[in-house]
């Protein structure tokens, strides 16, 4: 198998084989087969292409290398599951890090329980519907909690920077389960929530064709390391029993608070820096204009963006997240308090853009050194936002450029896309003054770095807070914590951040049970 890198094509062609024939001046007959494996848009300029990878097969390999130094040789990738062996696995949390990790388990024949405090994707779709329409939280079904884990409720975006030959198992996976063929090529792939929904359900559904147990709406309580196995005491509807394995896979989420105190008796924990701050949102039809030179067509998707800059009193500020397209949903888990996120269908077809903007924080921002004070950090932030949001679940909202410059625009054409709804507010109440320095000297250099980023109608929604983990529970190399026998992973852990790294690193600790590493 042959590989070449970098092929400039024109919008709207799609015939690979001569594409490529033109490209290394060949005849298309010469090439056996041909599969796009890569595709970006190069937008940097007027003149916008797409820079294609391609994988192929010619006869004698050897002397075509020869003649074409742009090409290599590669050898495909097959993801290959371990044997199985004697041990149950209990695993908490049913987000891509849990899910991968008891796919692999049950791929290699081994025993599986998977927990989870949320409930199944369609009934949790009616408990975050009910709150955007009816303002009703239900504080274990969520955006946060539930089948799928956070990223059910996102754009569902397949990137990372951890570069890993897993990778490409992942998006099979998930093209396997229902996602569209084109996240195994794109640069910026995503599944979109509608798609991820359904990839979730039939993933689940072929797990337990294979034996996993799922036990949903069911609260990790607690545990005891006994001589022989784990003790897993867990709550159903009230009441408690226990289940016994012998590992305990600790896959919880980056908002499973009330489990952070609970673990923060058994096990080594450190506090770890985050990030917070604010969404922003334009008209998606003004980030197309800017990033596309004004340039339209039909093969062109919804633009995205990604910004980084540091603040004049060092603080870094960058967007995370960004949603062409989409919307920004509510995604805390507790009473009185206002988290929020953004979320993208396949599509990205709807009127705005959003992007959090977030400043970096450090633990040593926090009012004391325990180990949870991070969580009290964002709580602050959270019913300060809800105050300000009318104390309704409505999340507080201000015009950029109110925001920045303390001024008293009226709103223009952007319409906050924030459901249960919004209030407009003073941002300036909501956050101390070091983020509220932070951010404003943020816009206005991210604002010099991408004119017209920030206008007249751009708006800022309060508050994000959740973009990763305040704590990192320790482990070794081996994905043991300071108890053998459980392992800490994924972004509750303090080891991922997204989807995809999330998902490898359930798959890596898959490999370590399997291999009895201690």
């Amino acid at each position: 198998m042959l590989r070449i890198h970098n092929v400039k094509v024109r919008l709207g062609k799609i015939n690979h084989r001569k594409i490529l024939s033109q490209h290394l001046n060949i005849r298309e007959k010469e090439i056996k087969s041909i599969k796009l494996i890569k595709q970006s848009i190069d937008a940097r300029r007027r003149n916008i292409y797409y820079v294609n990878s391609y994988d192929f097969e010619v006869d004698h390999e050897d002397d075509f290398l020869r003649l074409h130094k742009n090409v290599q040789k590669v050898q495909p990738y097959h993801y290959t599951y371990l044997p199985h062996n004697d041990k149950q696995v209990i695993i908490v949390g049913c987000g891509p890090a849990g899910l991968f990790c008891g796919y692999v388990l049950a791929k290699s024949g081994n025993r599986v329980i998977m927990i989870e405090r949320g409930k199944k994707v369609d009934e949790r779709i009616k408990d975050v519907d009910a709150l955007m329409k009816h303002h009703i939280l239900n504080p274990n079904s969520n955006i946060a909690f539930g089948e799928g884990g956070a990223g059910t409720f996102s754009d569902g975006k397949l990137t990372t920077n951890v570069k890993n030959e897993r990778i490409p198992y992942i998006l099979e996976t998930f093209v396997k389960f229902g996602a569209p063929d084109d996240i195994l090529y794109q640069a910026k792939a995503h599944i979109g929530t509608d798609y991820l929904r359904q990839v979730i359900v039939n993933m689940r559904q072929e797990m337990e064709n294979m034996g996993v147990t799922f036990m949903f709406e069911t609260q990790f309580v607690n545990f005891n390391k006994r001589d022989k196995d784990i003790q897993v005491e867990i709550s159903q509807h009230d009441q408690l029993s226990f289940l016994y394995g012998d590992d305990l896979v600790l896959a919880i989420g980056h908002s499973a608070r009330d489990t952070y105190e609970m673990l923060s008796k058994h096990l080594v924990m450190q506090p770890k820096p985050f990030s917070v701050g604010v969404r922003i949102e334009q008209l998606q039809s003004k980030i197309d204009d800017i990033q596309y030179h004004g340039h339209k067509s039909k093969y062109l998707s919804a633009a995205n963006y990604k910004l980084a800059v540091k603040a004049d009193n060092g603080r870094g500020v960058y967007t995370f997240c960004m949603c062409p397209g989409g919307q920004v949903v509510p995604s805390m888990n507790e009473e009185n308090m206002i988290c929020i996120n953004g979320m993208s269908y396949h599509s990205r077809d709807l009127e705005n853009a959003n992007s959090a903007i977030l400043v970096s924080i450090t633990p040593e921002d926090f009012e004391s050194d325990d180990v949870l004070a991070g969580i009290d950090f964002q709580r602050n932030l959270e019913k300060q936002a809800f105050v300000l949001g009318g104390s309704n679940y409505q999340a507080p909202v201000q015009l950029a450029l109110n925001y920045i410059y303390d001024e008293h625009k009226a709103f223009g054409q952007v319409k906050p896309s924030y459901l249960p709804g919004v209030k407009e507010a003073d941002l300036n109440r909501l956050f101390p003054p070091f983020i509220n320095e932070s951010l404003k000297d943020g816009l206005i250099k991210m604002n010099q770095k991408m004119p017209g980023f920030i206008d007249e109608s751009t708006i800022l929604t309060g508050v994000e807070t959740r973009s990763s983990s305040p704590v990192r529970i320790v482990r070794d190399e081996h994905y043991q914590s300071s108890i053998k026998g459980v392992h800490p992973i994924g972004e509750g852990a303090g080891y991922a951040g997204g989807i995809m790294s999330s998902a490898i690193d359930g798959i890596i600790c898959a490999e370590k049970i399997l291999l009895n590493e201690e």
